[in-house]
């Protein structure tokens, strides 16, 4: 048994995903006193510590929370050898975040795309693309573990631009940058800084490849602004990844466009989504070339 007499302290502002770590592995101690995570600095990515909450009371741990600052475990209750207790049956639902490029496609491509396993009762915060999607202009409907896009639902038949916080849809708000390729107006992404401490600086190879298609882009410590190129161009050395499984997956939308598109390493994938370019391809039926 492991007590811990004083609150365990961790920065929110800078990724949810050590706070994650915490509540998963903390009620691992065996504790019996309360055990308290305290967040240093304004908490972002809200959305993903709910996903972990929710699977943590499914599995028996019911976490307090204290307007995001304060998290409270519970002690090991008297007799328990672990504080985890299997529900039994648990239903995993599809990835919300992997869900966003096909959604894409569902508009770029004018559907009708149906994607199985997440929906309206979905518990994953990425799920808000499907409304931020919906901002720009594709019609999109959804049942509680299903969602349709059939095209854009808009008068000139064009994505619109839109200016959105995405404090809470870090990785999907990479597909609205992408998306700014063939949007009308500007795409003003904010509440992106975290982008900067992912795989690869997010905001500067965002900002890097899509001026190579011609792309007008502006950007800086939290925020990317995309106006989509007067003339479309075809980045002759290809699309950088910078081993990077999102600007991969992303920058397969371009596909859409007038010319073919290159992607460079795009094993890189491999990370969280091994068979993503073959699902794609079978999807749209085109063959962009992949350089290995």
């Amino acid at each position: 048994l492991i007590q811990l007499e004083e609150p365990v302290r961790v920065r929110g502002d800078v990724s949810s995903q050590f706070l994650t770590a915490l509540l998963m592995a903390l009620p691992l101690t065996r504790s019996t006193k309360p055990i308290q995570i305290t967040v240093v600095g304004e908490l972002i990515s809200k959305p993903y510590i709910d996903i972990t909450l929710n699977l943590l009371q499914h599995f028996g741990v019911a976490v307090k929370n204290d307007a995001w600052q304060t998290f409270t475990i519970p002690p090991l209750a008297p007799g328990m050898i672990s504080p985890y207790v299997s529900p039994g049956d648990y239903w995993v639902e599809g990835d919300a975040s992997s869900a966003s490029y096909f959604l894409a496609a569902g508009a770029l491509g004018g559907g009708p795309l149906t994607l199985r396993g997440v929906g309206r009762d979905s518990i994953q915060g990425d799920m808000a693309f499907a409304k931020a999607l919906s901002m720009m202009g594709a019609n999109i409907t959804q049942g509680n573990d299903w969602i349709e896009v059939r095209g854009i639902d808009h008068p000139d038949g064009q994505l619109q631009g839109i200016d959105l916080d995405c404090t809470a849809i870090p990785d999907a708000a990479m597909t609205l940058a992408v998306l700014g390729l063939f949007a009308s107006g500007k795409t003003r992404l904010t509440g992106i800084a975290s982008w900067k401490v992912k795989e690869t600086d997010r905001i500067l190879a965002m900002q890097t490849e899509l001026r190579k298609f011609g792309a007008l882009v502006e950007s800086g410590d939290d925020f990317i602004v995309v106006q989509a190129p007067t003339e479309w161009q075809s980045p002759v050395a290809g699309v950088d990844t910078y081993d990077d499984h999102r600007m991969a997956m992303c920058f397969s939308l371009a596909a859409f466009g007038p010319l073919p598109v290159l992607i460079n390493d795009p094993d890189c994938v491999g990370k969280t989504f091994p068979n993503y370019f073959s699902e794609f391809l079978a999807l749209i039926g085109q063959s962009p070339t992949l350089e290995q």
